[in-house]
């Protein structure tokens, strides 16, 4: 191995392990918000506003990285992304406010918004190294990487949620958070001292309205609506609904603790995201030769699949009626079980045909715009989130995922591959 592509080889492992912890204290943190202020009364429209801006602004941070990383490299992103969530989860830590206040809500509010734009700033900075830095030399290749990124990250941020679950039940809510901040700037710090300097960084001048433009291969709009539609399918139900609804079955007539139930919803959201991670890794292998030989038909097959799982449990759930009984609760973790190991796979093929529809110097503009599309979808799906579930529970919130999967299916089918 060369010397440029061993300094490249580092820079990727680093780039990436930075990503695994930030996602890591990402989904903790989002575990630890969403836990702790329903323990404190707060009504699911209310949790899923807490997180809108983390979505929106997050949508927004999307189309200006791919702008910035192409201007000024990706270490300056990725710097500013973790350096931002570093001093978020301290701010967190050591503010003296009354979270049952209106100062309160609106500085965790505020928080999740900027943290929001920390995430997205290091995702792109990650996903674009494997393009730029990655030893790919065919798609085959592109798709083992990109599955293997996507897949990693999304069981380390699984961990997350069980760790975030985890910390409510043996600290109080600043502590977490400060244990949060520290092994983040712990690894930072570290991170700032290994790097090399990235030859293969793409840096140029460009037009700063041309983030904001559509691209000119309509393929990569339509998969970025594709993308819209799939995420929100997703979150409309996992940002709130599930774990609420887990919260009342789980006490209903006094089962489990408060702090038991936790603990077993933490368990829950941990193995979903672990083993939709997992799927996403395995995914190449699964499909890499459907691809190969019909990629249109694949594309509709795993979406027509997906859209089966929601609407079984919101025919179990409209027969049971409302209460949480055990076959209708069982009946939800294996379907949605189910539902994430395809989720994954159409995630995963989402991610590397945006990779693979770009060019090395238009990635991260490209990147950009895709993901921007990807939190726009999180951004609907948790306002549709909290607002589902305060009308008809978690059978309303499965209900518009299925109608939001039919819409991802339609505009798949646009896609043209050449």
């Amino acid at each position: 191995m060369s010397y440029q592509k061993k300094n490249n080889f580092i820079t990727l492992i680093l780039i990436t392990t930075s990503y695994w912890f930030f996602m890591l204290s990402d989904g903790a943190l989002r575990m630890l918000i969403l836990l702790y202020f329903y323990k404190l009364g707060f009504s699911p429209i209310t949790l899923a506003y807490i997180f809108l801006l983390y979505e929106f602004l997050g949508m927004i941070t999307n189309l200006s990285a791919g702008w910035i990383a192409k201007n000024f490299g990706l270490k300056s992103i990725l710097y500013s992304g973790m350096t931002l969530q570093i001093l978020v989860l301290f701010f967190l830590s050591y503010t003296a406010v009354d979270w049952n206040s209106y100062i309160g809500i609106l500085t965790v509010i505020i928080c999740q918004g900027l943290s929001g734009i920390a995430k997205d700033l290091t995702k792109v900075s990650s996903k674009s190294a494997i393009r730029i830095l990655a030893p790919v030399n065919k798609s085959s290749t592109l798709f083992h990487w990109t599955s293997w990124l996507t897949g990693s990250k999304n069981s380390i941020k699984g961990l997350g949620f069980f760790l975030g679950c985890l910390l409510l039940v043996f600290f109080d809510f600043k502590n977490s958070v400060l244990i949060l901040s520290s092994i983040l700037a712990l690894l930072f710090l570290c991170v700032i001292i290994k790097m090399p300097q990235i030859k293969e960084e793409i840096k140029g001048t460009t037009k700063l309205k041309s983030i904001f433009s559509l691209s000119t291969d309509t393929r990569i709009n339509y998969l970025s609506i594709a993308r819209l539609f799939l995420f929100g399918a997703r979150d409309v139900w996992f940002v709130v609904g599930i774990p609420l609804y887990f919260t009342s079955a789980l006490t209903f007539g006094e089962r489990f603790s408060e702090d038991t139930a936790f603990l077993l919803i933490g368990i829950f959201m941990a193995c979903w995201i672990i083993l939709y991670g997992i799927s996403q890794v395995l995914a190449p292998r699964m499909i890499s030769k459907q691809i190969e030989l019909n990629p249109a038909k694949t594309i509709r097959k795993l979406i027509s699949i997906l859209i089966i799982f929601p609407a079984i449990i919101v025919l179990i759930s409209y027969y049971n009626g409302s209460q949480p009984t055990f076959f209708l609760t069982i009946s939800i973790v294996a379907l949605l079980l189910f539902f994430g190991f395809f989720f994954a796979l159409n995630s995963s093929l989402h991610s590397y045909l945006i990779l693979l529809f770009s060019s090395k110097d238009t990635v991260t503009l490209n990147v950009g715009f895709y993901y921007m599309s990807n939190a726009a979808g999180r951004l609907l799906g948790t306002l549709l989130s909290g607002i589902s579930f305060q009308i008809g529970g978690l059978t309303t919130c499965l209900a518009i995922c299925s109608l939001m999967l039919i819409l991802c299916l339609i505009f798949s089918q646009k896609i043209i591959l050449k």
